[in-house]
């Protein structure tokens, strides 16, 4: 790896925001202001990196770095069933220069029921990583992470990448994919944080979401390894299974699960704020600004 941010978790921060409400190229222009306003308090309140979640096209990357100063900019997942690298290496080219160093490609292979094309997931990986670097301009190791779960992926992702961005995981798992990916290459995974200090109200908020991934065998053959059983995917997931994935509390609770995963090996942690009212679709700025606070100089 080659570039001024390999090798190194400086450029993402302790704390990062994952939001798949961040689409610049998706919106009209009253959506357009308020997601341009988000980013901007995201960059101010001192978070180190936002992800754009939700299926981000490189449009999406291309408008939220224009829109921003010093923030690193990733996307947090691109499918590259749905974007050929060509497209992608184009639209990162077009990026103005000075700004395309904080930009960071996050690539997936998606799932099977959300991709047709869906095939031996780790050779077109591969590939699209060929693709990538044989391009002009290419889009180098230096400047992308993979979502990686499984050990095939990881180290693919210390290989080829920066390192890995894990959706939906464990601290176990943190510790493992550490373990995996050795002591240099990046580890950034994704929490999902549930800011209600009624637990019950919190679990139920949290089932509405992880419902929807619990279809998808990826992630659940993931969990198996992990010890969890098919017992705890049913009714949207046994408290077990929610305690380990997300952050359901206050504030406190939040940063100190954030800390667990830093402790089992990441290098930065990507924040996912959950609202019951939106059900993770908004732009929960107040939540931001409260988990900015809560963790003070820490991010």
């Amino acid at each position: 790896m080659t570039s001024e941010m390999a090798g190194t978790g400086s450029a993402f921060g302790r704390v990062g925001i994952w939001s798949g409400a961040l689409h610049l190229s998706r919106v009209d222009d009253t959506g357009g202001k308020a997601v341009a306003e988000a980013l901007a308090e995201l960059e101010e309140l001192g978070y180190g990196t936002v992800w754009i979640g939700g299926g981000p096209t490189p449009g999406d990357a291309a408008a939220a770095v224009a829109a921003t100063r010093s923030i690193t900019v990733a996307t947090g997942i691109l499918s590259i069933w749905n974007h050929t690298a060509e497209e992608v290496a184009a639209a990162v080219s077009a990026i103005d220069p000075g700004a395309r160093r904080r930009f960071v490609l996050g690539l997936g292979v998606s799932h099977g029921p959300m991709a047709p094309r869906y095939a031996k997931p780790y050779s077109a990986m591969t590939a699209y990583l060929d693709a990538l670097d044989a391009a002009e301009p290419s889009v180098g190791s230096g400047h992308r992470v993979l979502a990686a779960l499984g050990p095939k992926m990881l180290e693919l992702a210390a290989d080829r990448s920066l390192g890995a961005h894990p959706y939906l995981v464990t601290t176990e798992h943190t510790a493992r994919a550490r373990a995996t990916l050795g002591p240099d290459a990046l580890l950034a995974p994704e929490l999902t944080a549930v800011l209600d200090t009624d637990l019950g109200r919190a679990r139920s908020t949290a089932r509405a979401m992880l419902g929807r991934y619990l279809q998808l065998p990826n992630y659940t053959a993931n969990l198996l390894r992990l010890g969890f059983t098919e017992g705890d995917f049913e009714g949207g997931g046994s408290v077990r299974l929610l305690h380990a994935l997300f952050a359901l509390g206050d504030a406190e609770e939040v940063t100190r699960r954030t800390r667990e995963y830093l402790d089992a090996g990441a290098d930065h942690v990507a924040l996912q704020v959950l609202t019951a009212d939106e059900g993770g679709a908004g732009l929960p700025r107040a939540e931001w600004r409260e988990l900015a606070q809560a963790f003070g100089s820490g991010l």
